[in-house]
């Protein structure tokens, strides 16, 4: 008899009574026990999260910032209400404290009380950072202590980007208020340019003014080395005309005593010294001569007059410039170069004798300009003098005839010689101020010129400072205009954007290549194998791993190996059926490729068949505590739910060499998507195992065709 003829025998046992049919359908439902139910048990855990109660206490007592409301717990309970993260309660502290420890609530999140015034406290002086407290109890759950993790960091990551869209916001409202600030003062270093620019040519004209006025003082010092010379001779000769006509007034006054005296008692005297008489008329007419003749050496008005006006000019100029340059601001605290001060005292010396000549020469100019008619008269006067003296020479002989005419004529003489010494002292004292004045006009014009000469050289060096003063201005605008220029301005629509963009820089672009949609979905390829690995070893259970009545016929091994084998394959195809037509119709589960997903799916049965069959057939009863064991080592080594690289090295060393392995990454791009190089390599070790399994099973079947005490009288029999 055929192999596949004993596979249908063997199965048609179980139609032979209802308890048999009950076990086989049982055997076909037992896989979605650990697929079906286990996949349905967490098919989709986080999308069910807000059915998990958690405690949330909001003591935030909020605060203001620039006159502004900031309630940042409130913000938080409300986007954490909007999320779904969690069912959230709210309540107070000590309530949320006693339901995490009793069980009430998995997990608290509280925001404290100072949470808004330390998120404000970003833009002071001293930034805390604000923390948010969470309480877990492992002893509740622990995946959901892991899963709050994953939750609260997200809630403290909004948190930080809101508070630091609020402090670079402020960052950038500061850029703009400093751009402006910095256009304000580019602008008024423009304005002070300008300033400079108009300081720099007045100090120029200063320089020029003071080079015409040093001119101007070496002329003036010139001239009145010129006057004084000639108010010396004029002085000199004044002085020759005061002291003649002193003596001659002195001699007309004895003469005229002396007449006056005798002249009614003692007319013989006159008779007597009539020759001395003569005499001294004579004398007193050539002092009168020589006084004429003198005047011809007084300045004329052409002279006096514009020398007193040069004086008095040059007197007023001095005056201006000492009120500018000394009268002012204290030296020094201008823009100056510091030398101006030095020379105040003298320049003022020189102001007041400038000052002094200017009236000495305003005082010649009026006697000479003769105002009053002094000095057209004094020379008729003199003439008149020396005429009368010498007609008095003439007529002294004569006196005696006439001595009553000759007292009126002597007191006549006299009377002129007075008025005559008058004019000619006040002609020596104008003089002689002339001269004094001039003199010191003449020192205060050399302090003057030297003085200027100090100015010039100080006009130049301002000059010069201001030249680099108006560059430096200019260069100090330049940069100013260029720092604006780089300062940014932003408006709200800019500064919306940056700052969205520097509170959260970093952002993640994620793209999941062939994404589970779920999280049933990304465990199925795991919990798969897992029902038809139990399927196949409950079917063992049942169906005997090799056909007795073969094994009593002397069939060849490989027929008793297939016949044992094909009976528990279409099992597991059926059960395999059952599974995915539960998982699609009842779940959701829809793989990528579902023709190839079946398909790979018989083969997993046929492999897993093989080795459960060589197990039990080669072990007997303790085979199938190995099956139990080779389930385990598979469960644990296979990566089905973390990565196999994070288990101990004893689970990566047997990793490659069971099939359970390369069942769960085939079904991985079976189901998700993906290559197939890892299906076809799984494909490659399930037919290796298959066909492994049915020789060990084939020669394990040739060794229970020889019957042993052993067979009879088992030591274990389960």
């Amino acid at each position: 008899m055929r192999s596949p003829k004993l596979a249908v025998l063997e199965l048609k046992r179980f139609g032979r009574g209802r308890l048999p049919r009950a076990a086989l359908v049982a055997l076909l439902l037992l896989p979605l026990l650990y697929g079906a139910l286990y996949l349905w048990s967490f098919w989709d855990p986080y999308g069910r999260l807000d059915k998990v109660p958690v405690a949330l206490v909001n003591a935030d007592r909020g605060t203001t910032v620039d006159g502004q409301r900031l309630a940042a717990g409130d913000s938080i309970v409300k986007g954490l209400r909007d999320s779904k993260s969690f069912q959230w309660h709210e309540t107070s502290a000590d309530k949320a404290r006693e339901g995490v420890e009793k069980g009430t609530y998995y997990l608290s999140l509280t925001i404290p009380a100072d949470f808004s015034e330390q998120l404000a406290s970003s833009s002071g002086d001293s930034p805390v950072t604000g923390a948010l407290q969470v309480r877990t109890n492992d002893a509740n759950n622990y995946i959901v202590g892991q899963i709050s993790r994953s939750v609260f960091s997200e809630v403290r990551a909004a948190a930080s980007r809101r508070t630091s869209r609020s402090f670079y916001d402020k960052i950038f409202v500061s850029f703009s208020g400093l751009h402006g600030k910095t256009e304000e003062a580019a602008k008024g270093a423009d304005r002070l340019g300008e300033g400079i620019g108009e300081a720099r040519k007045g100090a120029g004209d200063l320089k020029d003014g003071l080079t015409r006025a040093r001119h101007g003082s070496g002329e003036l010092e010139q001239g009145v080395d010129r006057l004084h010379a000639g108010a010396g001779t004029l002085d000199s000769a004044a002085r020759q005309l005061a002291t003649g006509a002193a003596r001659v007034a002195d001699g007309t006054r004895q003469l005229a005593d002396k007449v006056n005296g005798v002249a009614g008692k003692e007319g013989a005297f006159v008779k007597e010294h009539a020759g001395e008489i003569g005499e001294a008329a004579r004398g007193v007419a050539r002092e009168a001569r020589t006084v004429r003749e003198h005047l011809a050496d007084l300045p004329s008005p052409a002279v006096t007059g514009p020398l007193a006006r040069a004086g008095r000019r040059g007197a007023d100029d001095l005056s201006a410039a000492y009120d500018r340059l000394c009268a002012g601001p204290a030296p020094g605290t201008g823009t100056g170069t510091g030398t101006t001060g030095d020379f105040c005292p003298a320049l003022k010396k020189a102001v007041f004798a400038a000052r002094q000549s200017a009236e000495g020469a305003e005082k010649l100019d009026a006697l000479m300009r003769n105002e009053d008619g002094a000095l057209d008269r004094l020379p008729g006067r003199l003439d008149a003098l020396r005429a009368s003296a010498e007609r008095l020479a003439d007529e002294a002989p004569h006196l005696a005839r006439d001595i009553d005419g000759a007292v009126r004529k002597v007191n006549a003489l006299n009377d002129g010689a007075q008025q005559v010494a008058e004019g000619a002292g006040r002609i020596g004292a104008g003089a002689g101020r002339l001269r004094d004045g001039l003199g010191t006009a003449r020192t205060g014009a050399a302090d003057l010129d030297d003085g200027i000469g100090r100015l010039r050289e100080g006009a130049d060096t301002l000059q010069g400072g201001m030249v680099k003063l108006s560059d430096g201005s200019t260069r100090l605008a330049g940069g100013l205009h260029d720092g604006a220029a780089k300062i940014p301005d932003y408006g709200k629509k800019d500064r919306d954007a940056r700052t969205e963009v520097m509170a959260d820089p970093v952002a993640l672009a994620s793209k999941a290549l062939h994404k589970a949609p779920d999280y049933g979905t990304g465990f199925a390829p795991y919990f798969i194998p897992l029902s038809l690995w139990v399927g196949a070893m409950v079917a063992y259970m049942l169906i005997q791993p090799l056909n007795r009545r073969a094994l009593a016929a002397g069939a060849s091994a490989w027929r008793i190996a297939l016949a044992g084998w094909l009976p528990v394959v279409a099992v597991g195809v059926l059960q395999a059926a059952a599974l995915l037509a539960v998982l699609h119709w009842a779940l959701g589960l829809r793989p990528e490729r579902a023709a190839g997903t079946a398909a790979f799916l018989v083969l997993v049965t046929a492999c897993f068949a093989a080795v459960v069959q060589w197990l039990n057939a080669r072990f007997g009863p303790a085979g199938r505590i190995l099956v139990l064991a080779l389930l385990m080592l598979q469960l644990t080594s296979a990566g089905g739910t973390y990565p196999v690289q994070t288990s101990p090295g004893f689970f990566n060393a047997i990793h490659p060499f069971l099939p359970m392995s390369y069942v769960v990454q085939g079904l991985r791009h079976l189901i998700t998507g993906g290559g197939l190089a890892p299906v076809w390599q799984a494909c490659g070790v399930l037919v290796a195992f298959t066909a492994a399994a049915l020789a060990l099973t084939a020669l394990s079947a040739r060794g229970k065709q020889v019957w042993s005490v052993d067979r009879l009288h088992p030591e274990l029999s389960l």
